[in-house]
């Protein structure tokens, strides 16, 4: 007891330090938005770069690693179980079978050309995977739920998370004259905006640059788009397992094998968590007025987890890789735009989407 009670004190600097930053993070991105008119950056996004620029500074020391560690890993899942409380699996009918279509080509796309990019720019299998994710899921949130399924070092994830972001911030500017441009009815820009920018809060920032309409509808493709957090972290999962196994059975290790192949690793408790809110707040369980404090805690415990990973990361380290990583995230989401369009286009001359705004 004695033991456990030391290990929680020592956490402590640490957690605190993450959690001051977020809510710096916090005020600072909701200054931002009052003062530009919109929103613009994300608070974790913020956050991540405050704790970088902190480890910049001085690196973390004894004092601020245990608790830095707990809340980029352990305080993270629990963030992820509390945002299951925000989705209804109603959604998914709510949306139909428009945005699960283009979803479909998108995350092909991310994943599929996102490997041989990921190989051509010689990026690790963890790094390559984390950008295709937040660019094919939801930015942010799926990079923070695959993490800690693959065991990625927290560098994979800043850098995951700075090349969705920057990619982020070009299409909240650009999209909306595109899709003016192309004459888009606000259905189908909000489709695209759904499916084609990454991070949620971008997403709305965009849908509702272009009309309200357009970002109702941006809104609700994308709480369907981040249900797919589910499958990708469990097909993570076991493909973290097998490249295990492979690299015990190279060493001539069977026991262990066996023994780390568990059911626990392959289906991790903060995704059954996850699907268990997501269940609950489906069948009414958790009332709206619940459900809206879960999500405000869960994501301000996002933005904590995300300083405490920027404290973790060095610029020096980030430097060492150049900009591939940021070419191969400016790759995936140049192709999941073109793609997205593509099958819309398609989806209008079936007849199953009006593409076009009627004329004025």
């Amino acid at each position: 007891m004695k033991k456990l009670a030391r290990q929680w004190l020592s956490c402590l600097p640490g957690v605190g330090a993450s959690l001051g930053i977020a809510v710096v993070a916090t005020l600072l991105a909701d200054l931002l938005d009052k003062l530009l008119g919109t929103h613009l950056i994300g608070a974790a996004v913020i956050a991540m770069f405050i704790g970088m620029g902190v480890n910049a500074v001085r690196k973390p020391g004894k004092l601020l690693t245990p608790g830095l560690k707990f809340t980029s890993k352990k305080l993270l899942k629990f963030a992820i179980i509390l945002l299951g409380a925000s989705l209804s699996i109603d959604v998914i009918l709510d949306v139909g079978r428009m945005s699960l279509l283009v979803m479909v080509f998108t995350l092909a796309t991310c994943f599929g050309l996102g490997y041989f990019s990921g190989r051509a720019l010689g990026l690790n299998w963890k790094m390559s995977n984390l950008i295709s994710a937040g660019t094919g899921i939801c930015g942010g949130s799926a990079i923070a739920a695959i993490a800690p399924t693959i065991d990625a070092d927290d560098t994979d994830v800043a850098f995951a998370m700075s090349a969705t972001f920057l990619f982020d911030m070009a299409m909240i500017l650009l999209f909306p004259l595109m899709g003016r441009a192309m004459g888009l009815s606000d259905q189908a820009f909000g489709l695209w905006a759904g499916t084609a920018v990454n991070d949620t809060s971008s997403v709305v920032a965009t849908g509702y640059a272009f009309s309200e309409a357009a970002g109702d509808f941006a809104t609700m493709v994308k709480l369907t788009r981040t249900l797919c957090i589910i499958p990708t972290v469990i097909i993570f999962a076991l493909i973290s397992v097998r490249l295990k196994r492979r690299e015990a059975l190279a060493q001539g290790s069977t026991q262990e094998i066996r023994a780390n192949v568990s059911i626990a690793k392959i289906f991790p408790w903060f995704i059954l968590g996850f699907v268990a809110m997501a269940c609950l707040k489906s069948l009414g369980c958790i009332p709206d007025s619940v459900s809206a404090v879960m999500k405000d805690v869960s994501k301000f415990l996002m933005v904590a987890a995300l300083a405490a990973i920027g404290m973790n990361t060095s610029f020096a380290t980030m430097r060492k890789s150049g900009a591939r990583p940021m070419l191969h995230g400016f790759i995936i989401s140049a192709l999941v735009v073109i793609v997205a369009i593509a099958v819309e286009y398609a989806m209008h001359l079936m007849g199953w989407l009006e593409l076009f705004a009627p004329a004025a």
